[in-house]
């Protein structure tokens, strides 16, 4: 069987490596790939990028199975194209996606179906939009209604930050955010306090499949602190998402999100990412959804998930989810994000790569995934602003984190930033 997984992060090259372990797989091919999936003698990185190339080369290749990674592909509709060409393809169709794609619609959309999540308003108006921020104060959150590759979340402090943000996501736009078609537009939401976990489930339109529970570090500096990212690291699973925590996701926010989706016409398959916010009291909100599995979740999910992916996956696009349980390692995974100079607002490409581990094809207990990797000259460069995620297995969060620290400590490129932090909820408790 000859597989095909759509992105170059290093979510893309998880899924990649994972599937490239299932027994009957032949070959999997990554489109467009990066450093590191061409480094992998198990993966081929073929240069494709729009969905009607994507759909070209897997009906030519008889691609028994294609896995969306990213958003951005998701959002222009690859899904609804390969199903159009009879081509078997995991992930949500274009209409579905909106929950990621756009914020008003999702905010909309769980309001519509009583899905607990923070109090906002919608505004395409900056007057209007200031205006409430004088009204309600802060700490307030300002979120941009487009894609912004993770990065399109301010939690304002202070009613100045508030209104900087509002200004940037209404004007100036430097977070480069891609605006849906009637322009640009913020959500405005009261601000939650609690810890955060990210649920993620599979679906397969009708039945839907937990996967372990896992913490995302969104801020650049340890402590928390500085700028918002695409993700710092992550561990997995999440100690906050107790049997009790979980028993309320899945009662009060995914069965209501899915029976929603079918209600509205638009079914829901693949990845589901419910980003929660989970109170002193241990009752669960939702922050966002995201139509895809996380990154850095999904390095530290796959690195536990013990059952064959591909056949997994082959049943959701079946509709026969109902009829797999997932094996998992006991063991913590835990992945350091290892991002480049100047990292998030203006990353440095180019820089060399040293010291890298050679690719372990079992990573029993330590896999690096490149994200913003390339090949140039035969060595490895930086080539965005995410650039690896060392991920480590071990028997304690401290241990995994260790693991993960010493690993990092080994690999050099000019200007690296990391955190030593990760998991730092997780041991305190």
């Amino acid at each position: 069987m000859k597989v095909l997984v759509i992105g170059g992060g290093g979510r893309e090259h998880a899924l990649a490596w994972k599937l490239a372990q299932g027994a009957r797989v032949q070959r999997v091919y990554v489109a467009p790939g990066n450093g590191g999936t061409a480094l992998d003698p198990a993966l081929h990185n073929v240069p494709l990028c729009t969905p009607e190339e994507l759909a070209d080369f897997a009906a030519a290749e008889k691609i028994a199975l294609t896995v969306v990674g990213p958003e951005a592909p998701l959002a222009a509709g690859v899904v609804d194209l390969f199903r159009a060409r009879g081509l078997r393809i995991f992930g949500p169709t274009k209409a579905a996606a909106m929950l990621e794609s756009s914020k008003a619609y999702a905010k909309a959309f769980m309001q519509r179906h009583g899905i607990p999540t923070a109090l906002y308003g919608s505004f395409t108006d900056a007057a209007a939009a200031h205006a409430h921020v004088d009204k309600h104060g802060a700490p307030i959150v300002i979120k941009a209604d487009g894609l912004a590759a993770g990065k399109g979340v301010v939690v304002a402090t202070s009613k100045a930050h508030a209104h900087a943000a509002i200004d940037d996501m209404l004007g100036s736009n430097t977070l480069g955010v891609q605006h849906n078609a009637e322009g640009a537009r913020v959500v405005i939401e009261e601000f939650m306090a609690g810890e955060e976990a990210s649920f993620i489930v599979l679906c397969d339109g009708k039945q839907v499949l937990t996967l372990a529970t896992s913490q995302d570090h969104k801020r650049i500096g340890d402590g928390d602190t500085g700028p918002n990212t695409g993700g710092m690291g992550a561990y997995s699973p999440a100690p906050v998402v107790t049997p009790n925590v979980h028993a309320k996701v899945m009662h009060e926010i995914i069965h209501p999100t899915l029976a929603g989706m079918a209600k509205d016409g638009v079914p829901y398959t693949g990845f589901l990412y419910a980003g929660l916010m989970i109170d002193a009291q241990g009752q669960p909100r939702t922050v966002e959804f995201n139509c895809r599995l996380g990154d850095p979740e999904a390095q530290v999910i796959l690195m536990r998930l013990k059952s064959d992916l591909f056949e997994v996956l082959m049943h959701a696009t079946e509709g026969t989810l109902d009829q797999v349980e997932l094996q998992w390692d006991r063991r913590t995974a835990l992945g350091v994000v290892m991002a480049a100079h100047g990292y998030p607002q203006s990353p440095r490409k180019g820089d060399v790569i040293t010291g890298l581990p050679a690719p372990d094809a079992e990573g029993t207990e330590l896999q690096v995934f490149h994200a913003g990797t390339a090949q140039r000259d035969g060595q490895v460069v930086v080539n965005g602003g995410r650039v690896l995620c060392v991920t480590a297995l071990a028997d304690s969060v401290r241990l995994a984190q260790q693991r993960a620290l010493a690993a990092v400590r080994e690999i050099h490129f000019d200007g690296a930033q990391w955190r030593n932090d990760i998991g730092h909820r997780a041991i305190r408790h």
